[in-house]
């Protein structure tokens, strides 16, 4: 195998943007994920509006692998030198095992996703955008920086309300409206003094979704706890219709943090790698050995008939031929 070959060949970095407006407690969000990160390699490239990059400083306090950008908008001004920071990153003989990018307050954490996905060294796990919930209402209604805010929530695949412990219950209750009226995702947590469910970056830390005991949430406790991030797998003999698995993750209401798994589709020869996250579905060839029969994990804040209603929904995605 030549270089180039094993270098495809290997598995892709995941990939989390972390986004939020100026003060939203980004920096404290990921202190505490490289905090509990272990023994597993994580990466960071920081950017900060300004000459000085101070958040990389701060970072580096967890961690000695921080790449700064400095001077700018991420996805803008300095856009060419993340593509040249993310393939110096893909190229490393040892490759980190997660690849974390804090963006600027300013930027727009879709487009900064976007840019790293053009290299399929990097595989999507997750926009998180940190919220400020003290200062959220004055922040939408800001001329100059309303806008900006609103395009982060609805960017995000998974939203974190910080600085909770500095409001009443009220403020929280107004500040979780306005932020839900904005978000296209059902996946929206609270957090105080940083601390937020690791499973939204770590797959090893989902617990699957039947434990002893459990019970199912009501629904006004879905966003409430840290602990009801789980999973549950579909498994199938059948080939699967493409149009209609992208269609089925295209129209899912249930609260979906992301889905991968490894499928045998009608048209194809060999097995594709599947891969679903904030409305995005990417299918491409699966390189290694597979099963025979196709299998889907899905990880989320799930009812037991959310549950029901998805295997419900990918089992009608049965090819037909």
């Amino acid at each position: 195998m030549n270089d180039a070959a094993a270098g495809r060949a290997r598995p892709p970095i995941p990939l989390v943007v972390l986004g939020g407006y100026l003060g939203a407690g980004k920096t404290t969000l990921l202190n505490h994920v490289l905090s509990n990160a272990g023994q597993r390699r994580v990466a960071v490239l920081v950017n900060d509006f300004g000459d000085i990059n101070i958040d990389a400083a701060l970072i580096r306090e967890r961690t000695d692998d921080v790449i700064n950008l400095e001077n700018g908008c991420v996805c803008c001004s300095i856009g060419g030198r993340l593509v040249d920071a993310l393939v110096a990153i893909s190229a490393r003989p040892e490759r980190p095992e997660l690849l974390v990018i804090e963006a600027s307050g300013v930027s727009d954490p879709v487009k900064i996703a976007q840019i790293g996905l053009l290299d399929r060294s990097f595989r999507l796990v997750g926009i998180i955008v940190a919220v400020d919930t003290e200062r959220i209402g004055a922040t939408l209604r800001d001329p100059y920086v309303g806008d900006i805010v609103r395009r982060q929530i609805a960017g995000a695949t998974a939203l974190v309300l910080t600085k909770t412990d500095l409001v009443t219950g009220q403020e929280k209750a107004v500040a979780t409206e306005a932020v839900s009226s904005l978000a296209t995702t059902a996946i929206l947590l609270d957090s105080a003094n940083g601390s937020i469910p690791l499973e939204l970056i770590f797959d090893a830390s989902v617990a699957p979704r039947h434990r002893t005991g459990e019970q199912a949430l009501a629904a006004g406790e879905r966003f409430n706890s840290h602990q009801d991030i789980c999973s549950f797998s579909f498994r199938s003999d059948f080939r699967l219709d493409r149009k209609k698995l992208r269609e089925v993750f295209r129209g899912l209401s249930v609260p979906l943090l992301r889905a991968k798994g490894i499928v045998w589709l009608d048209q194809d020869a060999s097995p594709q790698e599947l891969h679903v996250v904030g409305g995005r579905i990417l299918i491409t060839p699966f390189a290694g050995h597979a099963a025979a029969e196709s299998t889907i994990v899905l990880i989320g804040r799930f009812t037991d008939e959310d549950e029901r209603t998805v295997k419900r929904c990918l089992e009608s995605t049965q090819a037909l031929n």
